[in-house]
């Protein structure tokens, strides 16, 4: 994995998803949703909001709950929307020439997993455990990360709030189109709390390529896993 900006993901999701909004509406005023208008409006956004850079899960961790933020969403369709305006209205020459962009991208078919994200939760006061060791297991083994930078076993800290992740590496598919259940089990341990499993299930469709980066509009948040100290007793059992 290398640096990567988080805004980039949720800019070019706003993007593109105004622009079919717009279009899907028969907007008088838009003539052209060209790619390359598209990225000179995702440009135009990128260049009128903060950068938020990540080199691995942990950075991803830190910034879930800013990420999420409904002002932020709110902040990048107002921009969106008048880049989309200006862009429309001052478009380059030749602009629906296709670029050649350069592919990040394997051409294998394969299974994309989200970014797996949750909290670990103390029962008696839902405040965040640190030093809680969270494993995610596939077929009973750990499971293999995207690259060595996202850890598996992973250790929450206080500064994250709990919260972890997992972004598990794509698995070859035979073909584009197939879709398969994946069933994951999350074992918590931590100092002077007693252990538990969280298992669940993902259904996944097999894309045309192999992913090899971090997507984070592309990401599941799992329900908040809660844990006892071992001298209480856990109502829920």
């Amino acid at each position: 994995m290398n640096v990567h900006n988080l805004m980039e993901d949720v800019v070019i999701q706003s993007v593109n998803s105004l622009y079919d909004q717009i279009k899907a509406n028969n907007n008088g005023w838009l003539s052209c949703d060209c790619q390359n208008c598209r990225l000179d409006t995702i440009s135009f956004v990128l260049n009128r909001i903060h950068t938020k850079y990540v080199v691995s899960g942990r950075g991803v961790n830190h910034s879930v709950e800013e990420m999420t933020s409904q002002q932020l969403k709110a902040d990048i369709d107002s921009l969106a929307l008048a880049g989309i305006r200006i862009v429309n209205s001052t478009k380059r020459p030749y602009h629906t020439q296709p670029k050649n962009l350069e592919v990040t991208q394997n051409s294998i078919p394969a299974f994309n997993f989200f970014t797996f994200t949750g909290s670990v939760l103390d029962g008696t006061n839902f405040e965040p455990v640190p030093n809680a060791q969270i494993t995610l297991k596939y077929e009973g083994q750990p499971a293999q990360m995207i690259d060595s930078t996202w850890a598996n076993p992973y250790t929450t800290c206080k500064t994250t709030k709990g919260t972890y992740s997992f972004l598990v590496k794509p698995l070859k598919a035979e073909k584009e189109g197939i879709t398969k259940k994946f069933n994951f089990c999350i074992n918590v341990t931590a100092p002077d709390y007693a252990g538990t499993d969280y298992h669940f299930e993902v259904s996944l469709t097999s894309d045309k390529n192999m992913k090899n980066d971090i997507d984070s509009t592309y990401s599941l948040k799992l329900n908040d896993i809660i844990i006892f100290k071992k001298d209480i007793e856990n109502p829920m059992e």
